[in-house]
This record gives C-alpha cells, structure tokens and sequence, in this order.
C-alpha cells in the first residue's frame, strides 16, 4: 500500500483528503476543470471566510496550484 500523503496547511482554508469511499458523485476539479468520477480519493479545500466556494480538486491539480493559471 502506498504511504498517505500528507496536505500542508494553506491560511484561509480547511484542506482535507476525500477518500475514495467518501467521494459518492462526480466533482469537477478546482485546478484544471476535468471530472473527479466517483470513487476517485480528492482534496477539498473550503475557504475559512466563504464556505460556500468549497471546490474539489485532483491530489496533482491541488499540489501543483501555484504552478496553474486559473481554470475558467
């Protein structure tokens, strides 16, 4: 089994790992706008002052974010 990788504290957001049994529907992701599918382990990351801008993203789209333009 591979070993967990651990998430950074970013301010102003709650990062937290989704498993894959927790992931019940399609997301699309927050770094390049591509589905998650179910069942695919993700990080969501919800800003502390908005919660409502929740947005899902690929493990490789979140690790790499500073290294992206926006999506949209």
């Amino acid at each position: 089994m591979p070993p967990i990788r651990q998430l950074e504290p970013v301010p102003g957001f709650e990062v937290r790992r989704v498993q894959p049994f927790e992931a019940v529907k399609r997301y699309v992701c927050g770094g390049c706008g591509n589905s998650i599918e179910a069942g695919t382990g993700h990080v969501v990351a919800v800003p502390i002052d908005a919660p409502d801008l929740r947005r899902h993203w690929h493990w490789g789209c979140w690790q790499a974010r500073d290294r992206r333009r926006p999506v949209g």
